[in-house]
C-alpha cells in the first residue's frame, strides 16, 4: 500500500494464480490447487497459462474482490500474528476441466470452514505483504477490543424434580 493510499473501507482485490498438476495415481491425471495470490490484478486475461513443465502448469486464474467485516477483524489479527498470514482460496468445479474462484477469504477460521466443505479445493497461501498492510490498517480502523463475560448458570432446584415425580404415572380416576 502506497503512502498515497488510504486503506479500503471493506476489502481489496487480489489475482489468483492456481497450478495444474500431474499425479501417478490410476484415479486421476492431475490436480488442480491454488498456489498463490498477488496483490494486485494483471493485465492477463482469466485462465491464461504462466509457465508449463513436464509435472505443473500455473495458470492466473482471475481476480477476486475479498471483502472485510468489522466484526471479524479479531479473526485478522489471529491471521496477521500467526507467523504465516494466509489467504485461503477455494476453487469450485463449474463442470469437466473447468473450475472458478468461489471465495477468498483472511479469515483463518471461514479459511477452516471452508476446508471442511465437499466438492471444493480449499488451499491457505502465504499473504502478499502488500495485502497484510491492507488488512492491518483495516484492523486499525475497525477493532474494537470486546471484553469476554462468562455467564453464571441458575442453580439447580433439587425440588423441581421431585415434584415432577420422576418416572411415576398417576393413575386415572374413573
Amino acid at each position: 500500500m502506497s503512502e498515497t493510499q488510504s486503506p479500503p473501507d471493506d476489502g481489496f482485490t487480489v489475482g489468483i494464480i492456481v497450478a495444474k498438476r500431474r499425479l501417478k495415481g490410476i484415479w486421476a491425471s492431475h490436480a488442480w490447487l491454488p498456489v498463490a495470490a498477488l496483490p494486485a490484478v494483471p493485465a492477463a486475461a482469466p485462465w491464461t497459462r504462466l509457465s508449463a513443465s513436464e509435472d505443473e502448469e500455473t495458470f492466473y486464474a482471475g481476480a477476486y474482490e475479498v471483502t472485510l467485516h468489522p466484526a471479524e477483524t479479531s479473526h485478522y489479527r489471529d491471521n496477521l500474528v500467526s507467523g504465516r498470514p494466509s489467504l485461503w482460496i477455494a476453487l469450485r468445479s463449474t463442470g469437466g476441466e473447468d473450475y472458478e474462484i468461489a471465495a477468498v477469504t483472511a479469515d483463518p477460521y471461514e479459511g477452516e470452514a471452508m476446508a471442511e466443505g465437499i466438492g471444493e479445493i480449499v488451499e491457505a497461501v502465504p499473504m502478499p505483504a502488500e495485502v497484510q498492510a491492507w488488512v492491518a490498517a483495516f484492523f486499525d480502523r475497525f477493532h474494537v477490543e470486546r471484553s469476554f463475560h462468562k455467564r453464571k448458570r441458575d442453580r439447580a432446584d433439587p425440588e423441581a424434580l421431585a415434584r415432577q415425580g420422576m418416572g411415576t404415572r398417576r393413575k386415572e380416576e374413573p
